[in-house]
């Protein structure tokens, strides 16, 4: 095949890669990927003031968060399957950065009330206060990197929502 493009049934063909985009910025995963790493990076270097991993905050911010909304569920306790839903990440890898928050004391993994397969999570005063100040690092960073932008952002954020359920 020559260096040069062509079109065929709904892609372009270039040498070497069958694509639908033009130029790599073009396509709508791609882009997000760049960006999620860059945003990454920046949410890493804030967390390292805490000493927690991006998916050690996201899972302990979600612990706390579904804690604070547990009228919410009928007082129903927050467990590891109920994280890691929240959270979008699979039960084997929430068990294993629960049991790192439950080493840093962060958290405790209790037996659950009604259900013996299950095991409750409960931020500890030590976990609550972290929990506190990474989020207000993680909102500085995510200020910092997206800026103000008000209905822009929040447009963004209901359409990355809605894409990946």
């Amino acid at each position: 095949m020559s260096s040069r493009a062509s079109v065929g049934k709904d892609r372009l063909v270039r040498p070497g890669i069958a694509t639908r985009y033009i130029e790599p910025s073009r396509s709508p995963g791609f882009v997000l990927w760049q960006v999620a790493m860059v945003w990454q990076r920046t949410v890493r270097a804030a967390l390292a003031d805490v000493g927690l991993t991006h998916a050690q905050f996201a899972l302990l911010a979600s612990a706390g968060w579904l804690e604070g909304q547990g009228a919410d569920r009928g007082g129903e306790p927050v467990t590891q399957a109920l994280v890691a839903a929240h959270a979008r990440t699979d039960a084997v890898m929430t068990s294993e950065v629960l049991r790192t928050l439950e080493r840093k004391v962060l958290i405790r993994r209790l037996p659950h009330p009604t259900d013996a397969r299950a095991k409750r999570i409960a931020l500890t005063p030590t976990g609550r206060r972290l929990v506190r100040r990474a989020v207000a690092l993680v909102e500085a960073a995510d200020e910092a990197f997206f800026g103000a932008r008000g209905p822009e952002l929040e447009a963004l954020a209901r359409l990355l929502c809605a894409g990946g359920s």
